[in-house]
């Protein structure tokens, strides 16, 4: 996304308030203190003088205490500001700031715990600040989220103390908020630039081979030994004398539609995020190509329903909307109702487009339902079939067995494996583009399908 600032959740900021009914504690060297009374207790066995000594030392210790509670800045004169430098996005590590203003005539240390939920970090981050009077102090903490969709932030707590550390005071600052993690943004990005760069390149290197391929007009040059003659403009010719061909260019402005599979089997984990938590950042980097090639992009998520639908469209602002809408795609536990989604589809979308369709097949004896229902677009659409992959299950069908057991695990994973292959050659028999892709290569892999297609006009 160009603008990833707006993505940013924006800052919170609040005045402090008493944490509970009193909220004033003890200090560690109230502690201290009364431990060096202590010294007294020896020779109080002696003499009993020595008694009222320690008790003398503890009242002057609760006075102390008393004097540096009442000099501590009251609740009303802190404010705790939450800031964010970076959009969350999934598996990537972000900096948020709690900063502390003080605007009391009396520096405080204070220790702030921020109450984030697991989809943010396992632990709830405990900073320490120190901040001057009529000042502030701030501090960092990481955040590596692991789960899609919003997330609610809690409230700050707050424990501050004086120089001498004596008396202290429980605060809490209301600074609640939702935010919202994002797919992959890096990852989307770094593919996004890569793939572009290196099909720049390739192009460059066989401009005169590739300029032809696409239909739609760009310029016009002299005739070449090895032009077509069906690209001839004779009228051209014919004004200026000699021959003129025209160039084409790879055709723009064209459809994409993602689909997105959530039902239960695309819940399946591999490594540490699940199947369509990979289809999720691999269709982000997708539609940002698309965009960037001036295609309109359109989007589908859909489990026993359609839980969200994006027409096509393009420009940056729609991207946005692309990758808002992609961070709340859960997966359900029911089986994903792949007819519906393809009427519904075929319905909203006349004219002819690519359909992306990113699922994964069920291990049955019959014939899926996506498959069924992919063979329902192909006659107008362009199909690529994407099927995410098990790296397990196709280690399993190559492991050599050692025991009866192992062998019909082995058998087993081998007639799956051959399954999947023999529903992906029907599909390609049938006119779609049908790849499985293994997990953690999925956004190149799609990418890289996208630009084929292009280059080559199947659409």
């Amino acid at each position: 996304m160009n603008d990833p600032g707006k993505l940013i959740p924006l800052e919170v900021e609040a005045e402090t308030r008493s944490y509970k009914r009193f909220g004033v504690a003890f200090g560690d060297r109230f502690f201290m203190l009364l431990f060096v009374g202590l010294g007294w207790l020896g020779p109080a066995f002696i003499d009993l003088r020595f008694v009222y000594a320690m008790l003398a030392w503890d009242g002057l210790v609760l006075l102390a205490w008393l004097a540096d509670l009442d000099a501590l800045p009251q609740p009303r004169q802190l404010k705790v500001r939450r800031s964010w430098r970076s959009p969350a996005a999934l598996s990537i590590a972000a900096d948020v700031d709690l900063t502390i203003t003080n605007s009391s005539n009396r520096g405080i240390y204070a220790s702030l715990v921020d109450t984030v939920p697991l989809q943010l970090r396992n632990d709830p981050p405990t900073l320490s600040v120190k901040a001057r009077a009529k000042d502030e102090g701030t501090a960092a903490y990481q955040i590596r989220p692991s789960q899609r969709g919003d997330a609610k932030i809690g409230e700050c707590y707050v424990r501050y103390q004086s120089v001498l550390r004596i008396a202290e005071r429980w605060v809490r600052a209301s600074i609640e908020q939702t935010i919202r993690i994002y797919p992959n943004l890096e990852e989307a990005k770094r593919h996004s630039i890569y793939l572009l760069r290196s099909r720049q390149i390739a192009l460059e290197k066989r401009r005169t081979r590739v300029r032809g391929i696409g239909r739609e007009f760009e310029s016009l040059r002299e005739y070449q030994d090895g032009d077509e003659y069906r690209d001839i403009c004779w009228t051209a010719a014919a004004r200026r004398g000699k021959l003129v061909t025209r160039i084409y260019q790879i055709e723009r402005s064209q459809t994409v539609w993602i689909v997105i599979d959530s039902g239960r089997l695309m819940r399946a984990r591999v490594g540490a995020f699940s199947k369509l938590d990979q289809a999720t950042n691999a269709a982000l980097s997708l539609a940002q190509v698309a965009l960037y090639s001036g295609d309109r992009v359109g989007l589908i998520a859909y489990g026993r329903g359609i839980r969200h639908q994006l027409p096509a469209s393009k420009g940056s602002a729609h991207l946005r909307q692309v990758i808002e809408q992609l961070a709340l795609v859960h997966e359900e536990t029911s089986e994903a109702d792949h007819l519906q989604m393809a009427g519904r589809l075929l319905n909203d979308q006349k004219r002819r487009s690519l359909i992306v369709w990113l699922t994964d097949l069920a291990e049955t004896t019959m014939t899926p339902e996506v498959i069924e229902a992919a063979s329902m677009m192909m006659p107008r659409h362009l199909v690529l079939f994407v099927v995410i992959g098990q790296p397990d299950l196709g280690e399993l069908a190559a492991k050599t067995p050692k025991s009866e057991s192992e062998m019909y695990q082995v058998a087993a994973a081998q007639e799956t494996v051959h399954r999947r292959e023999l529903l992906l050659a029907r599909l390609r028999e049938r006119g779609a583009l049908a790849l499985e892709v293994s997990s953690g290569v999925v956004s190149p892999a799609l990418v890289n399908a996208y630009l084929q297609i292009k280059e080559r006009n199947q659409l």
